[in-house]
């Protein structure tokens, strides 16, 4: 198996020039907990905002400036000031086997599946693994 066949292809990316404030009322209405960063010049990949790392800075902002000045804060932070630019990505033949060896020793939530010119045509999560557990032990128990 490889990555293509677990992947989430409908993938909510935001843009490197949004703000924190964008980035957090785009992962509540979205419902999800990371979002793959691209530039807003060529729409390639640049970096990945997690749902921790958002939530750090935001407590963090509170903690500085105090709740009244968080909607003011967060507009003025970009989303390519707190990205995390160190990130993994995987390519959609990328063998599952490899890819399950590397989410659980590095503890990650996610890498973003990518094509040759950087361009995000799905992401992986660890949720995608556990939906795959489900199913195969649906299958063995038929």
């Amino acid at each position: 198996m490889n990555v293509q066949e677990i992947m989430t292809t409908q993938v909510v990316c935001i843009s490197d020039q949004a703000n924190l404030k964008d980035a957090h009322a785009l992962m509540n209405s979205r419902n999800v907990r990371h979002l793959p960063v691209i530039s807003e010049q060529d729409s390639r990949l640049v970096g990945i905002l997690t749902h921790k790392k958002m939530v750090s800075i935001v407590m963090s902002l509170v903690t500085k400036y105090g709740s009244d000045a968080l909607d003011r804060k967060e507009r003025a932070q970009t989303v390519a000031s707190i990205m995390d630019t160190d990130h993994q990505h995987l390519t959609v033949d990328e063998p599952l086997s490899i890819v399950v060896e590397y989410f659980i020793d590095n503890k990650l939530g996610c890498l973003p599946v990518i094509d040759d010119a950087g361009n995000v045509k799905g992401i992986v999560t660890s949720s995608d693994f556990v939906k795959l557990c489900a199913k195969l032990l649906k299958h063995s128990k038929e």
